[in-house]
């Protein structure tokens, strides 16, 4: 696993604030999801947690959140901006796609168990939700489960590093607001192939404080903030 993260792509951070969590990176398995379809071989998820020890993702306890759910715009992820992590071109941008109001994990479970047996390219929406593909070059990068009525970008617009792209929701096959970022070689996620991505800067919440990391890949459960 390790020979194929030697040479990432590096990029900025995309997320703003603190105590981001990596909930699914490559490094710590590749593929990072499990699978090595849809372009996300290398893919990152990124939930918001409080100061409680764990991955609490909403104020209510872990009783609670993992039997009766939580209301969705309470997650501590949910609104939070989604910033371009590159200069680089728009080619695609999806909004519309209703957000569920309610954090259920039976339900979110079951519907991606069904998501997954019952995928065909037609339904691929159903798979990202709300989402914007950018383009640097032969790099695409994809943002995936933004919350309705968000998206602030077009197809054929030029952003720069750190625009304002969207917003963070629950859309599509998400268990919680979070958001799913990748890059890769293609817009087109039925055939694009996943590419190893690292962050220009970013920092760890450490025993002494926030630490600084350059080019670097997060690790499960450390705890991220962007850069000053």
């Amino acid at each position: 696993m390790r020979h194929e993260l030697e040479n990432p792509v590096v990029v900025d951070f995309p997320l703003r604030g603190e105590n981001w969590i990596a909930v699914t990176t490559p490094a710590a398995r590749v593929p990072s999801h499990g699978v090595d379809i849809l372009g996300q071989r290398y893919a990152f998820d990124f939930v918001r947690v409080d100061h409680r020890p764990g991955v609490h993702v909403h104020p209510a306890s872990t009783l609670r959140t993992s039997t009766l759910g939580a209301r969705t715009r309470e997650c501590y992820a949910w609104g939070a901006g989604i910033h371009a992590p590159f200069d680089g071109e728009v080619v695609v941008a999806v909004d519309g796609i209703e957000e569920r109001a309610w954090v259920n994990p039976f339900r979110e479970a079951a519907r991606g168990m069904w998501n997954g047996v019952t995928f065909r390219p037609g339904r691929l929406p159903s798979i990202p939700g709300n989402h914007v593909i950018l383009r640097r070059g032969p790099v695409f990068a994809g943002f995936a489960h933004l919350t309705p009525g968000s998206v602030r970008v077009s197809p054929g617009e030029r952003v720069r590093t750190g625009d304002l792209i969207g917003r963070v929701g629950h859309t599509g096959n998400s268990t919680s607001p979070h958001l799913h970022f990748q890059l890769m070689d293609s817009a087109d996620l039925m055939r694009a192939k996943g590419l190893p991505c690292a962050f220009r800067t970013y920092e760890v919440r450490g025993p002494y404080g926030w630490q600084r990391v350059e080019s670097g890949s997060p690790g499960a459960r450390e705890r991220l903030r962007a850069a000053e």
